[in-house]
């Protein structure tokens, strides 16, 4: 049960959330240029603000630290879309645009035995393989250990072994990953 000052406090800020929520959504609207993503960024600076809500309300301006909260979700939000833009470009740009004879079939054995792989396994495969990271890039990525990288890659690729036979699958995975599967 409440006490009085929590039930106050909670009644503040809902008082607060009903009247800022719709202009903090806009806000961040306008500054990640996405409407999807905005109600959820408003809806984090005020559960932030919640969690701090003794503190924030007694500031001088309750509503310039909400805006100031939105903000610095917003620029997270940014820097995180052009980090993964990067990434995505950096991999395609050293691909092949075309490939000789691709292995379709081979492909689509691969992508199917990558299917049948428990998802740390299989995530430590492609991105060891597909993506070319090393094990710590991976291990950044995965927010895992490098030991655990290891241990993964090396029990995905004995798994792909086993599904795709023992001499083929180090090719036919390299063929796949490296465009030979894809119709262009």
């Amino acid at each position: 049960m409440g006490t009085v000052v929590d039930d106050a406090a909670s009644v503040e800020f809902h008082a607060f959330f009903e009247r800022h929520y719709a202009e903090l959504s806009r806000l961040a609207h306008l500054l990640t240029g996405e409407a999807d993503a905005a109600d959820d960024l408003a809806a984090d600076a005020l559960l932030a603000m919640w969690h701090r809500w003794d503190r924030v309300r007694a500031a001088d301006h309750p509503v310039a630290y909400a805006r100031g909260v939105v903000a610095n979700l917003a620029r997270t939000r940014i820097r995180s879309a052009v980090r993964e833009r990067r990434r995505i470009t950096l991999f395609w740009s050293q691909r092949e645009e075309k490939t000789e004879n691709p292995d379709i079939p081979g492909a689509i054995d691969v992508q199917s035995a990558l299917r049948k792989l428990p998802f740390r396994k299989r995530a430590c495969v492609v991105l060891r393989h597909a993506f070319d990271l090393s094990e710590k890039d991976t291990a950044l990525a995965l927010g895992v250990s490098v030991g655990t990288v290891k241990s993964q890659t090396s029990k995905g690729m004995a798994e792909l072994q086993k599904l795709l036979g023992p001499a083929d699958a180090p090719r036919r995975m390299h063929t796949a990953v490296s465009g030979g599967g894809r119709d262009r």
